[in-house]
């Protein structure tokens, strides 16, 4: 990650960058993403589950042309899985050629002094970076050209965790203790999602640019729509939109995400459909609702929705 990376000048480049990939940005998004470039900051993005956390992520390493490394974070989540672990099999093979060459090495050895300080001077190759495994975090770090880092769901992994991430976050670099401090090759560009199921600590959000995406209203998610169906008429996005809207008001389980709306708007397409009728949105709607209760919740509602649009 650069602030000289002519793709990241400007908050009207990100915007047309992206857009032109299929994700609508908000101003408020393209000037995240352009301040965390120039800052060199990672961006925390939190908001309810489907609004697009994720997905931006994605868009922004298609958009830059790097590679997107993910890590999915969950409870009990530690530095084996995260950051690296030994290559225990090649140190054991390792082991067993220093056993079968231990003669060669200590030939012609004054005194314990001097064998133990030839077999110290092969002792430091056993933990090397050739042994080292690299998980997401180290890999971040390590890419030569850069990368997005995805981090993902850190709500669900442990303090712990967060704890680990604040000098990766703060310096890009990371404590080995066995080799030392490995610095990144290159500032990658670092995504954290939440979707708030518990808070995330001080220490973590002062270390990041804070990114809250909403669900969208209902002209954004209207352009979002057209962006991947360019061939939907206008009136039938224009009620689909307006039926979505209504059901995020709606005492729901699970409210529709856009990833769903999208999804239901294809199906429509697929059904020739050119308007919402009651008999197209009944038999459509286990598409957009996920949740049965919510289906019969929607259905009990459906009139008075569609009178509304």
């Amino acid at each position: 990650m650069t602030a000289n990376n002519p793709l990241l000048s400007s908050i009207e480049i990100i915007q047309s960058g992206f857009d032109a990939l299929g994700f609508i940005t908000s101003d408020r998004i393209a000037t995240a993403i352009y301040l965390a470039a120039q800052l060199g900051k990672p961006i925390l993005v939190e908001g309810p589950p489907g609004v697009g956390k994720t997905e931006l992520a994605k868009t922004a390493a298609n958009y830059l042309q790097l590679e997107l490394i993910r890590l999915q974070c969950y409870e009990g989540l530690d530095e084996a899985k995260a950051l690296y672990e030994w290559k225990y099999g090649k140190q054991l093979l390792y082991t067993q050629v220093l056993k079968e060459q231990l003669g060669d090495i200590l030939k012609g050895a004054k005194g314990l002094a001097q064998s133990v300080e030839r077999l110290h001077d092969f002792g430091d190759i056993f933990y090397s970076e050739d042994f080292l495994e690299p998980r997401p975090l180290l890999k971040a770090m390590s890419n030569p050209n850069g990368s997005v880092l995805l981090i993902d769901e850190i709500d669900k992994a442990d303090y712990e965790f967060e704890s680990m991430l604040l000098e990766i976050l703060s310096d890009y670099q990371v404590s080995v203790p066995e080799i030392g401090t490995i610095k990144a090759k290159q500032k990658p560009l670092v995504f954290l999602t939440s979707n708030n199921s518990r808070d995330i600590s001080d220490a973590l959000k002062r270390r990041c640019l804070h990114l809250y995406i909403p669900f969208p209203d209902t002209v954004l998610e209207q352009r979002i729509v057209k962006s991947h169906l360019p061939n939907i008429s206008e009136q039938l996005n224009q009620q689909l939109v307006s039926f979505v809207q209504s059901l995020r008001e709606l005492d729901l389980k699970k409210s529709p995400a856009i990833s769903e709306t999208l999804d239901w708007a294809q199906s429509l397409l697929l059904l020739h459909a050119d308007t919402l009728s009651q008999d197209v949105v009944e038999n459509t709607l286990n598409v957009l609702i996920k949740y049965q209760q919510d289906i019969e919740l929607v259905e009990s509602e459906l009139r008075s929705l569609l009178r509304n649009l």
